[in-house]
């Protein structure tokens, strides 16, 4: 299977790094330190969705600002502790591509995707993070705004995501969705090519085009 494509998007936790440890430990503590029960908890759906709807499915409104901040600086004080680690295949993919051919597209807030980011070495042209969009995903706006920012059409644009939120951002932006099993087995996730990550894909850049193969 070959796509072709003008740009490419993608997820940053679960797509192009693991924090799954850090955000474990980072929430837990969270949850405890506001009294939240394991049991509620466990019923909110955390990966992939900014921290303010999860905060706001958990807490009372008044409360929400001040535990957003307490969760971004838990998460960005456990970085330099092991919070986050390359997967498989992201360097050398990106390495291919022309800076202004890609942007990363994140729940995260900007200073946590940036400490996460900078911690193993990505340095994007473009990022759109939570701080940039009233609505996150699965609402189609956070991509709708990295192709806009990149000057692409969202037809033209593929969408690399780990979490099911994020594919349904992708498709209701009109985009190529491409699923890697980072952190969902295969029959969660509903994307036009599912892979295991990025190693099992090639980019050809050519003028005006991005043609990403699934490696033989």
């Amino acid at each position: 299977m070959k796509i072709q494509a003008e740009a490419l998007l993608f997820d940053n936790d679960g797509t192009l790094v693991s924090s799954l440890e850090s955000v474990h430990r980072c929430w837990t503590r969270w949850a405890a330190e506001f009294g939240i029960t394991a049991e509620a908890f466990a019923q909110v759906e955390l990966h992939g969705r900014p921290a303010v709807e999860i905060a706001a499915d958990l807490l009372p409104a008044d409360v929400v600002p001040r535990a957003l901040a307490r969760i971004e600086q838990l998460e960005v004080e456990d970085v330099p502790n092991g919070g986050v680690q390359l997967l498989p295949g992201t360097a050398a993919f990106l390495d291919t591509l022309p800076a202004d051919r890609w942007a990363v597209v994140t729940s995260a807030t900007r200073r946590l995707a940036e400490a996460r980011l900078e911690a193993v070495g990505i340095l994007p042209k473009t990022l759109v993070a939570a701080d940039d969009v009233t609505r996150g995903k699965p609402d189609p706006e956070p991509y709708l705004l990295a192709a806009r920012e990149l000057g692409v059409d969202p037809s033209r644009c593929v969408v690399f995501e780990d979490a099911p939120a994020g594919l349904r951002a992708g498709r209701a932006a009109g985009m190529t969705t491409v699923a890697l099993t980072t952190t969902h087995q295969a029959h969660e996730l509903d994307a036009d090519l599912v892979v295991a990550n990025l190693s099992a894909l090639s980019a050809l850049v050519t003028v005006g085009t991005v043609e990403i193969s699934v490696r033989s």
